[in-house]
């Protein structure tokens, strides 16, 4: 039996290793479940226990001495909160609690004590043997309640062994084995891996394509615990999950509202169905985080404003919005007020898509409430049909290119069978089994307390970095001498304690306020720290799990400091140490504080933003910083130090308004000549050539151009360039020339090809005009 398929026990008794009929009794009943090839873990203390249960989540049965040390009520008390602890984090694993025999169970257990218990047992009463048996079924019954519908299923058929005579060739894995290479293949996987790729010939799993079967169960299970009308699983990622909503909702020329924060994957979805964009404009701060639409941009009168003055839906016989597509929450980690956003889109559009790909867990924690799409208790038959895509594999658990698609219906109900069409346009004949799979148990992991427990230690992970490196900064950032200064985070200074209403400061604010009130993290109009003039208040709300460090150079104005650090140096330098960001800015790192991060993760990410720092202030030889640059590059980098190449590299982002750039040329909505349909049509027909930056004034981009990260259009296909001197084209070519100053910090922009040092974009070719006669 492999250690995943074992069941255990733990047994909570401070009298488990005692010479005394109760401790005998305990042995006994041990010794009778390992004959049963159960494995026991005793623990001796409730203190032991809080400690042991937490990272123990294969326990299968809980015995606990309900008079653990003596009979007083205090040790009572103490036993039935230890109780409350484990069914707040399991509603479901059997709790066995014994006692002493008496005539009725003692006067102490109370009724609540009695709720939380699954069976109260006498060890000293019933044989070693018998009370081993009940343990060993109630064990069992709970591993198998733990298998939601396919993964159960799938296990079922993994354990049949059958001869294989379908896809994939593998068969099980036995190809594989058949050459070095392919065993090598085989071995570093295992075997399970390649038992469980399976072909849809296998009935008894269902479909993916028709969602029969257990596939159908699994989907509507996780639409239960996403609190979604129907549910569908794609398992090549959002981007196509986002493709199906709009197959689902929108055709040839159709006016679709289009959120100009959107990921690429909506621009691809444009080109598909032949529909018009047009684009509400989101808010960028000093630092150039990317900030929520203002509702000012979605009311039903600038809806009309914007599509009346869009040349490419001028001719449409229909000028009628069908469908918006938002993101929730932004890359930066702003989610907005998802009922507002509603009741402001819902009186033009028939149909509302949240891309909430890094937001899939925001409902499984009261933090976030009204500020994602899958509400509790919003069933409005009236509203606007709600749409939401999440990339399951992103924050919570799941394996690369799991996504789901949730539908709340309103006034347009989602008809499956016209819907499903969309969807198997998008979807492969031959899905991986173990993607489905990891989204079935993902929906597993957050169904009950588990989710919240999850969430909230992810949110206190981040608060608790977050106050570090606050009390870090009033200790080191004072900037007193050179020496004094530290990395500034994007948070409010200053927080109002909702027990007191006075302002305290956020580095002295409790884990449970933080943790706790929204309104801590909500962008309220006039607060310095976030830079989004003219919000109203409760509009937008920080995430506190997406964290933005900044770095030192950017005024309250927005305008560049004489001394700074791009954040471009303080991320190469992590990379060299194993620490990969997110994304970054000009003068700013996301990290993303997911389940999977731990206290040792972001200590170390601490430790070495102090390495930095003391090398920076040193004024470290840049070869002893960066040796691949002076390897790689010995004539420009060659006898530099760190500091140096901070100083000219701040001083040229200064000089030439790099940030002040990116935020005209983001702002700026550049005139749309041809549609995205029309742009690919001539990519495809080779009616496009590649011109450089340079000389790319007012021609039409083919292609989208989209710096990374975090992969946010600056131009989509179709649009002109504008003049030589308009911020698009001048901030492309201060990227340009950023790039040859300082190579080994080139920028990635999708659309952008550099040969030999220069940017080139692919455009559509210039009619010829015709000559006079």
């Amino acid at each position: 039996m492999s250690s995943e398929e074992r069941l255990v026990v733990a047994i909570i008794d401070d009298a488990i290793h005692t010479e005394t009929p109760h401790g005998r009794a305990i042995k006994r009943i041990i010794h009778g479940l390992e004959e049963f090839g159960i494995f026991v873990a005793d623990i001796a203390s409730p203190a032991d226990a809080r400690t042991a249960y937490a990272n123990l989540p294969s326990v299968n049965c809980i015995l606990i001495n309900w008079n653990l040390g003596d009979h007083s009520a205090d040790t009572h008390k103490d036993t039935l909160q230890l109780l409350r602890q484990i069914r707040s984090v399991n509603e479901d694993i059997p709790i066995f609690l014994m006692a002493e025999p008496t005539s009725e169970p003692p006067i102490s257990l109370t009724v609540e004590v009695i709720k939380e218990i699954s069976e109260y047992i006498y060890v000293m009463e019933d044989t070693p043997e018998f009370i081993a048996g009940r343990i060993k079924a109630a064990a069992k019954r709970y591993r198998e309640r733990l298998l939601p519908p396919f993964f159960g299923e799938l296990v079922k058929f993994s354990k049949d062994f059958e001869y294989s005579w379908h896809t994939p060739g593998h068969a099980g894995g036995t190809a594989f084995r058949k050459t070095p290479a392919g065993r090598l293949f085989y071995n570093f996987f295992g075997e399970q891996l390649f038992r469980s790729d399976l072909s849809i010939s296998v009935g008894e799993l269902g479909s993916l394509l028709d969602h029969s079967g257990p596939v159908g169960e699994a989907e509507r299970y996780a639409a239960k615990v996403f609190g979604a009308d129907m549910t569908y699983f794609v398992t090549n990622g959002t981007s196509t999950a986002n493709k199906i909503v709009f197959f689902g909702r929108v055709t040839k020329d159709d006016v679709v509202l289009v959120d100009r924060n959107c990921h690429k994957s909506a621009e691809h979805a444009l080109t598909m169905t032949h529909s018009v964009a047009v684009y509400m404009i989101p808010t960028r701060n000093r630092y150039g985080i990317i900030g929520p639409i203002p509702p000012v941009e979605m009311t039903p009168k600038a809806i009309k404003a914007k599509i009346a003055a869009c040349s490419l839906a001028k001719d449409l016989p229909d000028k009628k919005p069908v469908h918006a597509v938002i993101t929730n929450s932004t890359y930066d980690g702003l989610c907005y007020h998802a009922t507002e956003v509603e009741d402001l889109l819902g009186k033009s559009v028939d149909s509302i898509h949240f891309d909430e790909a890094w937001y899939g867990y925001a409902r499984f924690n009261p933090l976030y409430r009204e500020r994602f799409a899958m509400r509790d208790g919003v069933r409005d038959k009236n509203g606007p049909t709600v749409f939401a895509t999440q990339s399951t594999h992103k924050l919570l658990a799941a394996l690369s290119q799991a996504s789901m698609i949730h539908v709340r219906n309103g006034r347009v109900p989602v008809e499956h069978s016209r819907f499903n069409e969309g969807f198997m346009m998008h979807s492969s004949t031959s899905p991986l089994y173990t993607i489905i799979a990891s989204l079935d148990v993902s929906s597993k992991m957050m169904d009950g307390p588990s989710g919240r427990l999850l969430t909230t230690e992810s949110i206190e992970e981040a608060i608790r970095f977050r106050r570090t490196m606050a009390r870090i900064w009033k200790v080191v950032g004072t900037g007193k001498t050179k020496a004094d200064w530290w990395f500034p985070m994007w948070q409010p200074a200053t927080i109002t304690d909702p027990k007191t209403k006075k302002k305290i400061a956020f580095a002295d604010a409790s884990i449970e306020t933080l943790r706790s009130t929204p309104s801590c993290w909500v962008l309220h109009p006039g607060e310095k720290w976030h830079g989004f003039d003219s919000l109203p208040d409760n509009y937008c709300m920080l995430d506190p799990i997406k964290v933005t460090v900044l770095t030192p150079g950017v005024n309250d104005d927005g305008t560049l400091a004489p001394w700074g650090i791009p954040a471009a140096v303080v991320v190469k330098f992590l990379d060299t140490r194993g620490i990969i960001n997110e994304k970054s800015g000009d003068y700013s790192i996301l990290f993303l504080f997911s389940m999977g991060i731990t206290k040792g993760k972001w200590g170390t990410l601490i430790t070495e933003l102090f390495e930095f720092k003391r090398l920076y202030d040193e004024n470290a030889p840049l070869g002893e910083v960066f040796p691949d640059l002076t390897d790689k590059w010995p004539g420009r980098y060659g006898g530099m130090t760190l500091q140096a190449l901070v100083a000219e590299m701040h001083a040229f982002k200064k000089d030439r308004r790099m940030c002040g750039l990116l935020q005209q040329a983001f702002s700026l909505l550049p005139e749309p000549a041809v549609t995205y349909a029309e742009s690919y049509r001539q990519l495809v027909k080779d009616e496009v050539e590649q011109v450089p930056v340079a000389k790319a004034e007012n021609r039409i981009v083919a292609t989208g151009i989209v710096p990374y990260p975090p992969g946010i259009p600056l131009m989509a296909p179709g649009e002109r360039t504008g003049p030589k001197s308009g911020p698009v084209l001048q901030y492309l070519l201060t990227l340009q020339e950023f790039d040859r100053r300082f190579p080994g910090f080139e920028h990635d922009t999708h659309g952008i090809e550099s040969v030999n040092g220069e940017y080139m974009m692919i455009c559509l070719k210039e009619k010829k005009k015709e000559k006079k006669r």
